[in-house]
């Protein structure tokens, strides 16, 4: 008896465990992948037999098009985090359900936060390429900023958010946020948080602001030049949410005039920027290639709760690890 089918849209990062994808999910499904069903000859007949989407976060498109060729689709399933790739309403309204993975990169991504403004409060980066090149002599070098009892604000206090607060204490930071909804008193207490319910209150207090938003229509742009403004000359801004979050245009702007000291970016807008791109130019920043979204033993639970996310969703239970059903 033929097993279900599972449409896979691939990224590079699935490419690189490869292996470890598939053969969980091949015990489960026959997979399709969708750079060959696109090109296949027999879209129809094999569309019919394909119940489940697995797609990354920020990789894929599911159009009218591509639903109107699988009639049993029952869930789309994100290998991941972020969904404002899709268009849920689309997607639902055919009458498929959808799931994620929130909170299970909640770990490695505030871990790259603290090593992005680690690197970039102590300026590592130049200094670590600065001895590679034999130019230690008379070097000259950013004025590092102290990291121990200074203020980080973070913007959207989720499940990375709260992880990357608990890592503040560490530093007895003083630790402000914004979000949509305030956390509980208890929640507060637990990482020494104050809320701040006017973001330009806390941008002008902060001097390490740490992005965790999720990107939707109201995030977009969220930090332009007025939030620019109202930081410190000596502030940084460190992003592990998404590239479109922050106006890259006002950013280049606020660093190339002494707005703000610095940024440290795991995102941007695109991924990678092009080469002529102007944050590329300059020597107040650094760019690394979305490292927040783990290594192999976090991929490696990410199969897992992918995996049992599309079954559930194929057998209609409950989502195990997803609160958007």
């Amino acid at each position: 008896m033929d097993q279900p089918h599972l449409l896979v849209f691939s990224s590079p990062h699935m490419e690189l465990h490869l292996n470890t994808f598939m053969e969980k999910f091949q015990n489960h499904f026959d997979i399709v992948w969708f750079s060959e069903f696109s090109r296949s000859s027999k879209q129809l007949e094999l569309g019919e037999k394909i119940v489940a989407i697995l797609i990354p976060p920020v990789w894929g498109t599911i159009d009218k098009n591509l639903l109107d060729l699988l009639p049993n689709l029952k869930v789309v399933s994100v290998f991941g985090v972020g969904m404002d790739h899709l268009d849920l309403t689309l997607i639902r309204s055919y009458g498929v359900k959808i799931c994620n993975l929130p909170g299970i990169l909640a770990n490695p991504t505030a871990d790259m936060a603290m090593a992005l403004l680690l690197a970039s409060a102590r300026n590592v980066v130049s200094g670590a390429l600065s001895v590679m090149n034999c130019k230690t002599v008379n070097s000259v070098f950013p004025q590092n900023a102290d990291v121990t009892e200074s203020t980080m604000g973070i913007l959207g206090m989720g499940t990375i958010g709260f992880a990357v607060a608990k890592r503040a204490m560490g530093f007895n930071m003083t630790i402000l946020y914004h979000n949509r909804r305030r956390r509980t008193l208890k929640e507060e207490q637990a990482v020494g948080a104050t809320f701040c319910p006017h973001l330009l209150d806390m941008l002008a207090q902060t001097d390490f602001l740490v992005v965790c938003v999720d990107l939707n229509s109201s995030s977009t742009k969220m930090i332009g030049e007025q939030e620019f403004r109202a930081m410190k000359p000596s502030a940084t801004i460190v992003n592990i949410s998404r590239g479109l979050v922050i106006d890259q245009d006002a950013l280049v702007t606020a660093l190339s005039e002494g707005w703000i000291r610095g940024a440290a970016l795991d995102v941007t807008y695109p991924e990678p920027l092009p080469r002529d791109h102007p944050l590329l130019r300059l020597n107040n920043v650094i760019i690394t290639p979305h490292f927040g979204k783990g290594d192999t033993s976090t991929f490696k639970r990410i199969v897992d709760a992918a995996l049992e996310n599309t079954l559930a969703g194929v057998e209609d239970h409950p989502f195990p690890h997803c609160n958007n059903d």
